[in-house]
């Protein structure tokens, strides 16, 4: 518990710097330490999970369990995938996903193998009147004894032992690749998220009966890989690629066996208009889909930058209006910048890094212009300055 002049003290200081508050004396009565602490946590989840962030009455654990817990966007983006009557979250961590899952079913059990956060937790479900049941258990312990139900959803620990990040399932605790089998004989679905790291195809090589994968990026930036499994499925797995907020926009979705089976043409040369797709449509991989699908024409099989002569609207990514562009060479820089002093660069499928460009080009970074550093495919290194439409 907190008492009532630690709750004052954070209240009072919740928007400073937690680093010089720790530098001051504490006020009689303040346990600073616990102050601090949800300070420091509340600052964290301002934009990650606002809703929760807001709430004086909730009270959050150390600082890594902050860092790893989805974000409120994600949450609800998970929510949209599934429901059903029952549903069991076996890694529950801060509760977040478990939480806003939880509003897409009738009965619902959280479960973690932490005793002081399944503490946290079940005193932060409480406040927010949530009826979601709260167990501190081994997620393997607890899924040996679990009767059949809808969902089961589970986000393995990418840590090893020694606190250092793991990419691949095998890593992973707990190793998902061992226990599928388990769990789809105790759930119809069964929901999976895993690092934005992890390469899909290898996943899918490793995983059995995935009916999706949901491919998440906010703000441009990759963050989940999603996996559901359904039982007993066997068709083609479909790939979703969404970022976040959606605005309206519907994700692409595709499925491998048809970006391996198409044939497409390559630009020549830069047209009107150049398109970046967003994270997690790169992620996903659908390069030649994109072309086909959204009628544009791709620069080379490695350059994932696409161009029209005719504006698309409500491209799945960054759409920009091509002023000039000119064959990279000890010239291009009198040729295509002149005046220019300030930059945005992207570089993709070319020989220079973003750093090792600007130098050259003795430019800063910012401004209005955009400038890309590519390959088009003819084989030609190009640089193409633009402005965002």
């Amino acid at each position: 518990m907190i008492n009532l002049l630690t709750q004052q003290f954070i209240e009072q200081h919740l928007s400073e710097n937690v680093h010089d508050l720790a530098l001051k004396t504490a006020p009689p009565g303040v346990d600073i330490s616990m102050a601090l602490q949800q300070i420091s946590a509340r600052q964290l989840l301002a934009k990650k999970v606002p809703s929760w962030a807001q709430n004086g009455q909730l009270r959050f654990p150390a600082h890594l369990t902050l860092e790893q817990c989805s974000s409120e966007e994600t949450a609800r983006y998970k929510a949209s995938l599934v429901s059903g009557n029952k549903m069991v979250d076996l890694t529950g961590g801060l509760g977040v996903d478990c939480y806003f899952l939880a509003q897409q079913f009738r009965s619902v059990y959280y479960v973690d193998n932490n005793p002081d956060l399944v503490k946290i937790v079940k005193h932060n479900f409480a406040i927010l009147n949530s009826t979601i049941a709260v167990y501190n258990a081994d997620a393997e312990v607890f899924l040996s004894q679990l009767s059949f139900v809808d969902v089961i959803y589970i986000d393995p620990a990418r840590r090893d032992i020694k606190g250092e990040k793991t990419v691949f399932i095998q890593d992973c605790t707990p190793d998902v690749s061992f226990l599928q089998e388990t769990l789809l004989n105790k759930a119809q679905h069964v929901l999976i998220k895993l690092s934005p790291m992890l390469d899909i195809s290898l996943a899918l090589s490793t995983l059995n009966h995935v009916k999706e994968v949901h491919v998440v990026s906010v703000d441009n930036e990759c963050k989940e890989l999603l996996f559901l499994l359904e039982r007993n499925y066997t068709d083609e797995t479909t790939i979703y690629a969404v970022n976040l907020p959606q605005n309206n926009q519907v994700p692409f979705s595709f499925n491998i066996a048809q970006e391996k089976a198409l044939t497409i043409d390559y630009s020549v040369e830069p047209q009107r208009y150049l398109y970046e797709p967003h994270a997690a449509l790169l992620k996903a991989g659908a390069f030649k889909l994109i072309a086909t699908k959204l009628q544009v024409k791709k620069f080379h099989v490695n350059s994932h930058l696409y161009t029209s002569e005719e504006i698309v609207d409500d491209f799945p990514g960054r759409t920009f209006r091509i002023l000039h562009w000119a064959i990279f060479n000890k010239q291009v820089g009198k040729q295509l910048l002149s005046g220019i002093t300030h930059s945005n660069i992207t570089v993709r499928n070319f020989p220079l890094s973003v750093k090792e460009l600007r130098k050259r080009l003795k430019l800063k970074d910012g401004g209005m212009y955009y400038l890309f550093a590519t390959t088009l495919a003819d084989n030609q290194k190009v640089l193409i300055l633009c402005e965002k439409c």
